[in-house]
């Protein structure tokens, strides 16, 4: 065996292995879990929190669609796809209304519509109903419908 003669000669015992201990390891796993814990809730909540402003969004330009109609026809337009109906075609109504995810309950009676109306709105990925109508915007209103993931209680606006 030749050995370097500037190097010293280590034996089995001088040895030194480098790296992390276990202890270390699981330490700064245990570290990553606790941000980890902290921090997701949080990203979902935000991401509920867009939803539901999607369909505030959706709500206010049903709820201007209908002061329009109120303006123009002297009554309400009651949520359908008929020609003299509230749909995403009707102007002025913002493109969220139009997704999948979007649902919409029509709560107002053809013998009300002329002077009242009551449409509850929400997003099937968000948390609230939004309520509507002449007398203002609501969030999550007595006698709304349920909030539902699946969209029940509701249909997507036509």
């Amino acid at each position: 065996m030749k050995t370097h003669p500037d190097l010293p000669i280590r034996t089995p015992d001088e040895v030194q292995i480098e790296g992390f201990t276990l202890i270390e390891l699981l330490i700064v796993i245990a570290i990553i879990g606790i941000l980890a814990s902290v921090l997701i809730p949080g990203v979902l909540a935000a991401n509920k929190r867009s939803y539901d402003v999607s369909a505030q969004a959706c709500g206010k330009s049903l709820q201007t669609a209908q002061a329009i109609a109120q303006v123009d026809f002297k009554s309400y337009l009651m949520v359908g796809s008929g020609s003299n109906q509230l749909s995403r075609s009707t102007d002025g109504v913002n493109a969220a209304c139009a997704f999948s995810d979007m649902f919409v309950k029509e709560r107002s009676t053809s013998g009300t519509i002329v002077s009242d109306y009551t449409i509850d709105v929400w997003d099937r990925r968000g948390g609230h109903v939004f309520t509507l109508s002449p007398a203002g915007f609501f969030k999550d209103a007595p006698g709304a419908t349920a909030f539902s993931s699946t969209g029940g209680g509701g249909s997507n606006l036509p």
